[in-house]
C-alpha cells in the first residue's frame, strides 16, 4: 500500500516537525503546514491528504475557528486535533466541529500513532462509502432511464394500438374518418390552453379518439343508413356511448378513458345522454371534448349541408355555453385565435399525419 500523507498543522516549526518525525518513523508521509491566515490557501487544492493533525494553541479559538474551515473545504477529512489545552470545553467544542479525535500533549507515541491509524481508516472507509454511494446513484440513473425508455416505447405501443382501434372504426364508419384525429387535436389544444397536467391530457387525448368505438357494435342497417334514423333506431344509435365504455374499460391503460367515451354526449344543463349528467359531474375530459368535437362537426361537410366557417362554430359554441357546453371551457375557446384551429386542421388532415395524441410540433406551444 503507499504511504499515507499527513499534514500536520501548527503554528511552531519545531513543534510540528517533531510531530512529523514521529510519523515519518512509522511510514508516513508527513506534510508540514504552518498555522496562519495562509494555511487554508496553502492547502486548498494544493495538497492530498489521508488524514490532518491541528495543534490548538493559546485560548483554542483561533484553532477552532481553524478547524471549522478546514471541514468546510474538506468535509470530508479525518481531523485529529491536539492541544495542550485540558480544557474539557475545547474538548467538545472540537468534536462537536467535526474533528476525529481530541489529544493531550505531551503526546505519547503509541497514541499518536493508534490514533492517526485510526483516522487513516476512518477516511478511506468513508471514500469507499462515497464510492459506492456514487455507483449506487449511477447504477439508479441507469435503471431510471432505461424504465423511461420502456415506458416511452409501452406508451408508444398503446397509441399504435389506439390506432389500429380508430382505423378499424373508419373501415365501418366512413363518416368518421379524420373526424377522430381532428377531434383529438383540438381536444388536446383546449387542455394545455387550460394548464392541465400533461398526464391527463393524454387521457384526454385517448378519449377524444375513441369516442364513437362504440359504434363498432352498432348494426350497420342502422349506422349506415341514409336517411332521419326512427326513434327506436335513435335509441340504438344512443347505445354507442355505453357500448364504448364497456369495450374500453377492461383494458388498464384505457380505462380512465372509457370515462370520457360513456360521458362524450352529455350536456352541461343535463340534457344530453347516457345517464343525464349535468355540470361537474360531467368528467372535465368529456365536458373539453364537447367543444372539440361541435367545431369540428360545424366546420366539416355534412350530408344536409356543406362545412361552415370557424367564426360561424364560434357563434353557435357561444350561444350554447351553459346549455350544452361548460361556460369556462368556452371562454378559454373564445381566447384561442380561429386561425389557430385552421391550421390545426390542416396539418391533421395531412395524409401522413398520424394520430394526434401528440399535436404537431409546429402548433404545440400556440
Amino acid at each position: 500500500m503507499p504511504a499515507k500523507r499527513i499534514v500536520i498543522i501548527d503554528d511552531e516549526a519545531s513543534s510540528g516537525h517533531k510531530t512529523g518525525s514521529l510519523l515519518e518513523d512509522a511510514g508516513y508521509i508527513p506534510v508540514f503546514v504552518r498555522a496562519s491566515s495562509e494555511a487554508l490557501q496553502n492547502l486548498n487544492g494544493k495538497v492530498v491528504f489521508d488524514a490532518l493533525i491541528l495543534d490548538i494553541k493559546g485560548n483554542g479559538a483561533l484553532g477552532l475557528e481553524l478547524l471549522r474551515r478546514i471541514l468546510q473545504l474538506y468535509p470530508d477529512s479525518a481531523v485529529v486535533v491536539i492541544s495542550a489545552l485540558e480544557d474539557i470545553r475545547v474538548a467538545i467544542t472540537a468534536i462537536k466541529a467535526g474533528a476525529y479525535d481530541y489529544l493531550l500533549k505531551p503526546l505519547r507515541t503509541e497514541e499518536l500513532l493508534n490514533t492517526v491509524q485510526a483516522a487513516v481508516e476512518h477516511r478511506e472507509h468513508g471514500r469507499q462509502l462515497t464510492q459506492e454511494r456514487q455507483n449506487l446513484e449511477n447504477l439508479v440513473a441507469a435503471r431510471t432511464e432505461l424504465l423511461r425508455r420502456a415506458i416511452t416505447d409501452l406508451e408508444r405501443s398503446y397509441d399504435i394500438t389506439l390506432e389500429a382501434l380508430g382505423n378499424a372504426l373508419d373501415l365501418k364508419d366512413a363518416e368518421t374518418e379524420g373526424h377522430s384525429k381532428r377531434v383529438t387535436a383540438y381536444a388536446i389544444v383546449l387542455a394545455r390552453a387550460m394548464r392541465i397536467d400533461p398526464a391527463e391530457v393524454k387521457i384526454i387525448a385517448r378519449g377524444a379518439y375513441l369516442h364513437d368505438i362504440g359504434k363498432m357494435a352498432i348494426p350497420d342497417a342502422i349506422l349506415s343508413k341514409p336517411g332521419k334514423l326512427d326513434p327506436a333506431e335513435q335509441a340504438i344509435m344512443r347505445e354507442h356511448c355505453l357500448r364504448g365504455y364497456t369495450i374500453l374499460k377492461k383494458i388498464p391503460f384505457l380505462e380512465k378513458a372509457s370515462e370520457i367515451v360513456f360521458s362524450h354526449q352529455e350536456h352541461f344543463d343535463g340534457s344530453g345522454y347516457s345517464r343525464g349528467l349535468k355540470g361537474e359531474e360531467i368528467p372535465l375530459g368529456a365536458r373539453i371534448f364537447a367543444v372539440a368535437d361541435a367545431l369540428d362537426a360545424i366546420t366539416s361537410d355534412r350530408p344536409y349541408r356543406k362545412a361552415q366557417p370557424f367564426a360561424n362554430a364560434r357563434r353557435e359554441i357561444e350561444r350554447c355555453s351553459g346549455t350544452q357546453f361548460d361556460p369556462a371551457i368556452v371562454r378559454v375557446f373564445q381566447s384561442l385565435p380561429d386561425q389557430l384551429w385552421e391550421d390545426l386542421r390542416t396539418e391533421v388532415n395531412h395524409p401522413k399525419m398520424s394520430i394526434a395524441v401528440d399535436v404537431p410540433e409546429t402548433l404545440r406551444n400556440r
